[in-house]
């Protein structure tokens, strides 16, 4: 399978539990609607930051895309980021629509990258940096509020 099926597929199975979730969680942190859109254009967003730092751009998108999947499935924002490993981990694994499409050693690179995200301060992995470049660049792009000073540190940097 290529990677193009392969990160849609992805994608697609988010929908759907974005969509479960809504119905599941009405009181939320974000709204499900943001909760789509800022998986996707993560997604995009760090799949080209991937390709310039020559890093692997499909699974750059697949860890974007996931970044805040706790916070879909459950509706809270705080912690949000600890609690998306295990969920990612599970999600990847046995997940409808997700399950098959990543290695063991894919997942586990993805759900750490997952945990780390909102530490915006450290320096982890290329990957986790992507993710965390993404997330702020994306919140930027949509004019979302970036409410702590490390998420504006980091943008003031990248930008």
């Amino acid at each position: 399978m290529d990677g193009t099926n392969r990160v849609y597929k992805l994608l697609c199975a988010v929908q759907h539990a974005i969509d479960a979730a809504a119905a599941a969680v009405p009181s939320r942190d974000e709204t499900a609607d943001w909760e789509c859109i800022h998986a996707v254009s993560s997604a995009r967003t760090g799949a080209g930051l991937a390709a310039k730092r020559g890093l692997d751009e499909e699974l750059a998108a697949a860890a974007c895309a996931l970044h805040d999947f706790a916070r879909v499935l459950d509706g809270r924002q705080d912690g949000h980021a600890e609690r998306g490993y295990e969920a990612v981990k599970l999600f990847l694994r046995d997940g409808e629509g997700a399950r098959g499409l990543f290695t063991d050693d894919e997942i586990e690179q993805i759900a750490l990258a997952v945990r780390s995200h909102s530490k915006k301060a450290e320096v982890g992995s290329p990957l986790e940096e992507v993710v965390k470049d993404a997330d702020v660049l994306d919140m930027h792009a949509f004019g979302r509020p970036l409410p702590r000073d490390e998420q504006r540190a980091r943008l003031k940097r990248l930008l």
